[in-house]
Protein backbone atom coordinates (compact mmCIF):
# COMPACT_ATOMS: atom_id res chain seq x y z
CA UNK A 1 0.00 0.00 0.00
CA UNK A 2 2.55 2.60 0.54
CA UNK A 3 4.81 1.99 -2.38
CA UNK A 4 1.65 2.85 -4.75
CA UNK A 5 1.48 6.20 -2.29
CA UNK A 6 5.02 7.06 -3.00
CA UNK A 7 4.92 6.44 -6.52
CA UNK A 8 2.02 8.50 -6.80
CA UNK A 9 3.81 11.34 -4.93
CA UNK A 10 6.94 10.97 -6.57
CA UNK A 11 5.24 11.44 -10.26
CA UNK A 12 3.13 14.28 -8.82
CA UNK A 13 6.52 16.31 -7.95
CA UNK A 14 7.87 15.49 -11.40
CA UNK A 15 4.79 17.29 -12.77
CA UNK A 16 4.85 20.08 -10.37
CA UNK A 17 8.60 20.19 -11.23
CA UNK A 18 8.43 20.27 -14.77
CA UNK A 19 5.34 22.72 -14.84
CA UNK A 20 7.56 25.30 -13.00
CA UNK A 21 10.55 24.83 -15.30
CA UNK A 22 8.13 25.15 -18.09
CA UNK A 23 6.16 28.41 -16.50
CA UNK A 24 9.70 29.52 -15.38
CA UNK A 25 10.60 30.18 -19.50
CA UNK A 26 7.29 32.01 -20.43
CA UNK A 27 8.06 34.74 -22.50
CA UNK A 28 6.93 37.19 -20.46
CA UNK A 29 10.19 37.71 -19.14
CA UNK A 30 11.11 39.92 -21.99
CA UNK A 31 10.56 43.44 -23.06
CA UNK A 32 6.58 44.93 -22.62
CA UNK A 33 5.06 45.10 -25.63
CA UNK A 34 0.71 44.22 -24.46
CA UNK A 35 -1.06 42.38 -22.82
CA UNK A 36 -0.38 39.32 -21.35
CA UNK A 37 -1.11 35.83 -22.81
CA UNK A 38 -2.12 34.77 -19.65
CA UNK A 39 -2.95 37.11 -17.45
CA UNK A 40 -4.72 39.71 -19.33
CA UNK A 41 -2.13 42.80 -17.70
CA UNK A 42 1.20 41.67 -17.97
CA UNK A 43 3.22 42.45 -20.32
CA UNK A 44 4.39 40.07 -23.23
CA UNK A 45 7.83 39.28 -24.66
CA UNK A 46 8.89 39.45 -28.21
CA UNK A 47 9.94 42.64 -30.49
CA UNK A 48 6.45 43.72 -30.45
CA UNK A 49 4.74 45.03 -34.07
CA UNK A 50 6.89 45.66 -36.71
CA UNK A 51 8.10 49.38 -37.26
CA UNK A 52 9.11 51.99 -35.28
CA UNK A 53 9.60 52.70 -31.38
CA UNK A 54 6.62 54.38 -31.41
CA UNK A 55 4.40 52.31 -32.47
CA UNK A 56 6.20 49.63 -29.65
CA UNK A 57 5.30 52.82 -27.27
CA UNK A 58 1.99 52.30 -28.33
CA UNK A 59 1.17 48.97 -27.08
CA UNK A 60 3.28 49.40 -23.56
CA UNK A 61 1.38 48.65 -20.86
CA UNK A 62 1.48 51.55 -18.05
CA UNK A 63 2.47 49.75 -14.25
CA UNK A 64 -0.48 49.42 -11.80
CA UNK A 65 -0.34 52.56 -9.46
CA UNK A 66 -0.82 51.58 -5.84
CA UNK A 67 -0.98 53.13 -2.41
CA UNK A 68 1.06 51.05 0.48
CA UNK A 69 2.28 51.79 3.62
CA UNK A 70 6.08 51.11 4.39
CA UNK A 71 7.50 49.87 7.25
CA UNK A 72 7.05 53.11 9.30
CA UNK A 73 3.32 53.62 8.15
CA UNK A 74 4.09 56.52 5.75
CA UNK A 75 1.93 56.06 2.74
CA UNK A 76 3.85 55.42 -0.71
CA UNK A 77 2.34 55.80 -4.41
CA UNK A 78 3.89 54.85 -7.43
CA UNK A 79 2.87 58.51 -9.34
CA UNK A 80 5.31 59.57 -6.19
CA UNK A 81 7.79 58.46 -8.40
CA UNK A 82 6.49 59.91 -11.76
CA UNK A 83 9.62 61.02 -14.18
CA UNK A 84 11.77 58.23 -12.46
CA UNK A 85 12.77 54.64 -13.60
CA UNK A 86 11.26 52.01 -10.98
CA UNK A 87 11.74 48.28 -10.71
CA UNK A 88 8.66 46.60 -8.79
CA UNK A 89 9.83 43.54 -6.84
CA UNK A 90 6.86 41.33 -5.52
CA UNK A 91 8.63 39.38 -2.70
CA UNK A 92 7.36 37.07 0.57
CA UNK A 93 9.95 35.62 3.71
CA UNK A 94 8.63 31.92 2.82
CA UNK A 95 9.97 32.93 -0.81
CA UNK A 96 12.84 30.38 -0.79
CA UNK A 97 14.39 32.36 -4.31
CA UNK A 98 13.84 35.59 -2.30
CA UNK A 99 16.62 35.36 0.69
CA UNK A 100 19.55 35.74 -2.35
CA UNK A 101 17.37 38.54 -4.78
CA UNK A 102 16.85 40.83 -2.06
CA UNK A 103 20.69 41.45 -1.00
CA UNK A 104 21.20 41.65 -4.66
CA UNK A 105 18.88 44.07 -5.36
CA UNK A 106 20.08 46.03 -2.85
CA UNK A 107 23.45 45.76 -4.41
CA UNK A 108 22.55 46.94 -7.75
CA UNK A 109 20.65 50.06 -5.98
CA UNK A 110 23.86 50.74 -4.62
CA UNK A 111 25.21 50.41 -7.70
CA UNK A 112 22.71 52.60 -9.58
CA UNK A 113 22.37 55.27 -6.87
CA UNK A 114 20.20 57.95 -7.56
CA UNK A 115 19.09 56.60 -11.60
CA UNK A 116 17.19 53.94 -10.34
CA UNK A 117 14.51 53.13 -7.48
CA UNK A 118 13.73 49.76 -6.37
CA UNK A 119 10.98 48.91 -4.36
CA UNK A 120 10.63 45.63 -2.55
CA UNK A 121 6.89 44.94 -2.20
CA UNK A 122 6.02 42.29 0.61
CA UNK A 123 3.10 39.81 0.12
CA UNK A 124 0.29 39.91 2.42
CA UNK A 125 2.73 39.43 5.28
CA UNK A 126 3.00 40.84 8.81
CA UNK A 127 4.97 44.23 9.50
CA UNK A 128 6.96 42.18 12.40
CA UNK A 129 7.52 38.98 9.72
CA UNK A 130 8.38 41.25 6.66
CA UNK A 131 10.60 43.66 8.64
CA UNK A 132 12.23 40.75 10.68
CA UNK A 133 12.96 39.23 7.33
CA UNK A 134 14.65 41.96 5.49
CA UNK A 135 16.41 42.87 8.63
CA UNK A 136 18.41 39.22 9.05
CA UNK A 137 19.30 39.87 5.26
CA UNK A 138 20.72 43.19 6.22
CA UNK A 139 18.65 45.08 3.44
CA UNK A 140 16.06 47.09 5.54
CA UNK A 141 17.57 50.15 5.19
CA UNK A 142 18.97 49.48 1.49
CA UNK A 143 15.81 49.21 -0.68
CA UNK A 144 11.70 50.88 0.13
CA UNK A 145 9.73 47.85 1.76
CA UNK A 146 6.50 48.38 1.23
CA UNK A 147 3.62 45.70 2.66
CA UNK A 148 0.86 44.49 0.62
CA UNK A 149 -1.55 43.21 3.31
CA UNK A 150 -4.22 42.42 0.32
CA UNK A 151 -1.57 41.06 -2.03
CA UNK A 152 -3.08 43.60 -4.68
CA UNK A 153 0.03 44.58 -6.41
CA UNK A 154 0.70 40.47 -6.97
CA UNK A 155 -2.46 40.08 -8.17
CA UNK A 156 -2.61 43.01 -10.34
CA UNK A 157 0.44 42.05 -12.37
CA UNK A 158 -1.19 38.28 -12.32
CA UNK A 159 1.20 37.03 -10.20
CA UNK A 160 2.09 33.06 -10.55
CA UNK A 161 5.98 32.48 -9.86
CA UNK A 162 8.00 34.00 -7.17
CA UNK A 163 9.66 36.41 -7.29
CA UNK A 164 7.53 38.72 -9.87
CA UNK A 165 9.39 41.99 -10.49
CA UNK A 166 8.62 44.76 -13.38
CA UNK A 167 10.84 47.26 -14.82
CA UNK A 168 9.16 50.38 -15.18
CA UNK A 169 10.51 53.23 -17.36
CA UNK A 170 10.05 57.27 -16.34
CA UNK A 171 7.13 57.69 -18.00
CA UNK A 172 5.23 54.93 -15.77
CA UNK A 173 5.43 51.87 -18.45
CA UNK A 174 6.28 48.40 -18.12
CA UNK A 175 9.28 47.68 -19.85
CA UNK A 176 10.21 44.15 -18.58
CA UNK A 177 8.13 41.60 -16.27
CA UNK A 178 10.71 39.12 -14.84
CA UNK A 179 8.91 36.17 -13.23
CA UNK A 180 10.62 34.47 -11.13
CA UNK A 181 14.15 34.85 -9.74
CA UNK A 182 17.07 36.45 -11.73
CA UNK A 183 20.78 37.34 -10.75
CA UNK A 184 22.73 40.52 -10.58
CA UNK A 185 23.62 40.42 -14.28
CA UNK A 186 20.30 39.76 -15.58
CA UNK A 187 18.94 42.79 -13.07
CA UNK A 188 21.68 45.39 -14.45
CA UNK A 189 20.31 44.30 -17.94
CA UNK A 190 17.42 45.16 -17.42
CA UNK A 191 17.71 48.32 -15.66
CA UNK A 192 19.92 49.84 -18.06
CA UNK A 193 16.95 49.21 -20.46
CA UNK A 194 14.65 51.46 -18.27
CA UNK A 195 17.23 54.26 -18.10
Amino acid sequence: MKKPLLIAIGILVLLLAGLFVIRRGTPTQGPATGLGPTTGLGPTTGQGPAGSSESQEKNLQKAPNFALADYSGKTVRLMDFHGKPVVLNSWAAWCPFCRKELPDFAAVEKEFAGQVTIIAIDRAESLETAKRYSDDLGVTNDLIFLLDPRDSFYRSLGGFTMPETIFVDKDGFIRFHKRGPMDREEMREKIRGIL
